[in-house]
């Protein structure tokens, strides 16, 4: 048009800014967006309704909201766009505030703009301003329950955890298609409700409504939740009659359903014959692979994902999923390879779950002081489980100058946690420091973690301390149990009439 010599104006520029943001070409918008302010027609609604869009579709909320402000006159349209714009970008509460703010301009919320604020509240798990919103306005101004407002009702409220509201929505909703059984159904699996999922998914098939990509993405995860392998293999004919087996987001949650269910073959299967795969395509197969003990055929994928993949590269999910299949496997050379070249081959930053694992496979193999190191470098704290796992290899190990680190973050997390008190007493009483070891046992009775004395001076256990026993009892196979709490004093006499007092 530019090259024929035509004028543009101010009916051209909004098509080209929809192109452009529907085709990601940010470079060309930033251009158009130029021209506009060159030729002046800033000032047209249209115009500046376009550059919001496309900026948020770019992911540029600064940019949009700058459109936004220096906007002359918004009508409510101006309003709606950067409410949208903020919403589908994940800035719920930039899309609330400026909802607050439409409010106090005096400008009255239009569908669009109700479905964009659901949305946001959903994201921010905020059930009471959803609620707010539905009886102000869906209710006080009898909007019609439609497909959109609708969906947005249940969706919000399914995201927030308050499914009976959701499904009070869903069933006063006389019209039902099948974006509203999806955000049903959704909320159900989300919600961990797997039965419900299922037996919704089958009442909308019994209604007419075809279900689609999207219902059978929510029906097989609640398959995998519940290990449902009959119903997944019905999903799976069902989509290969309708023809989306092979779509990349069914085709992901048939590999997450086989697995769960102990079926990897099938699941590898799917995985190779998928056309196109994407990041969550291989984390599912690798990640599947890791977790059945595979773990040669998990780093093998991962390599064919590195340097195969022209669609996807390894991101954070798929480094722990390679360095769960080392920790299973035991192959500490090959973890600390991985764990390197994320940061130096694929400019990723480790985090906290990458971390974990390399302490966990150091602890296995018995490097203590290298996973000690870990832990320092660590970028926020680690959990109990990591610490009580490191802690576990001291005492096999015997080495109390790491075991004695390890304790003191122990007891500052779990002060009434008695296994960490009893694992600490035999650290000790290994190294016949028994003064330590009598010390771990006294703060244990200090922190209430053992109840009182009865009768013929037989202790009656908490249900934790129980269970530590008894996991701790599988580990030392030269004490009978009787003997193990005498040792560590939770027996004041010998154990030949011992017996647990029930509660």
């Amino acid at each position: 048009m530019k090259s024929l010599g035509l004028k543009t104006d101010n009916f051209t520029y909004p098509f080209v800014f929809m192109c452009c943001g529907n085709l990601l070409a940010m470079k060309l918008g930033r251009l158009a967006h130029c021209e506009v302010l060159k030729n002046g027609l800033f000032a047209d609604f249209h115009v500046g309704h376009s550059l919001i869009t496309m900026y948020s579709r770019f992911g540029k909320m600064g940019f949009a909201r700058e459109v936004f402000d220096e906007m002359l006159q918004r009508d409510l349209v101006s309003w709606n766009s950067m409410i949208s714009g903020y919403a589908q970008s994940g800035c719920s509460s930039e899309a609330v505030g400026l909802f607050m703010e439409m409010r106090n301009e005096g400008f009255e919320p239009d569908e669009r703009t109700l479905v964009s604020v659901l949305g946001a509240c959903g994201d921010l798990g905020d059930v009471n301003l959803g609620k707010c919103v539905e009886e102000e306005y869906v209710v006080g101004k009898k909007m019609e329950l439609n497909s959109f407002m609708g969906s947005a009702l249940i969706n919000m409220y399914g995201k927030c955890g308050d499914l009976v509201s959701a499904r009070r929505i869903f069933d006063g909703m006389r019209k039902k298609d099948a974006i509203t059984w999806n955000a049903m159904i959704s909320g159900y699996a989300q919600n961990g409700l797997s039965d419900e999922t299922i037996s919704l998914f089958n009442a909308m098939k019994e209604a007419g409504v075809k279900p689609n990509n999207i219902t059978l993405v929510s029906v097989l995860s609640a398959c995998a939740s519940i290990g449902a392998l009959d119903v997944g293999k019905c999903i799976d004919e069902y989509a290969s009659r309708r023809g989306i087996k092979h779509d990349v987001y069914v085709a992901t949650a048939l590999i997450d359903m086989y697995a769960k269910s102990g079926n990897l073959d099938d699941a590898y299967q799917i995985f190779e014959s998928m056309p196109r795969k994407n990041e969550v395509s291989w984390n599912a197969m690798i990640s599947a692979l890791a977790f059945h003990g595979r773990a040669q055929e998990a780093l093998t994928l991962f390599e064919r994902m590195s340097l195969e993949s022209s669609d996807s590269r390894p991101d954070d999910v798929t480094f722990v999923g390679v360095l769960s299949a080392c920790v299973h496997a035991g192959l500490v050379d090959e973890g600390k390879r991985i764990f390197d070249i994320m940061s130096s081959s694929f400019g990723l930053v480790p985090k906290v779950e990458h971390y974990s694992c390399m302490v966990d496979l150091l602890s296995r193999a018995g490097c203590v002081y290298e996973a000690w190191e870990f832990i320092e470098k660590m970028p926020q704290k680690p959990d109990e489980i990591l610490l009580g796992a490191l802690l576990g290899a001291c005492q096999k190990l015997k080495n109390i100058d790491v075991g004695e680190r390890v304790m003191k973050l122990l007891l500052e997390m779990e002060p009434s946690n008695s296994g960490n008190y009893i694992i600490s007493s035999k650290i000790y009483a290994n190294l016949r420091r028994w003064d330590d070891s009598a010390r771990m046992r006294q703060l244990m009775r200090q922190k209430d973690t053992t109840l009182v004395v009865r009768g013929d001076g037989r202790r009656r256990l908490c249900s934790k301390c129980e269970s530590c026993v008894e996991r701790l009892l599988q580990e030392i196979n030269w004490l009978d149990e009787g003997e193990f709490l005498f040792y560590h004093g939770l027996l004041d006499r010998p154990p030949d009439t011992f017996m647990f007092i029930p509660n």
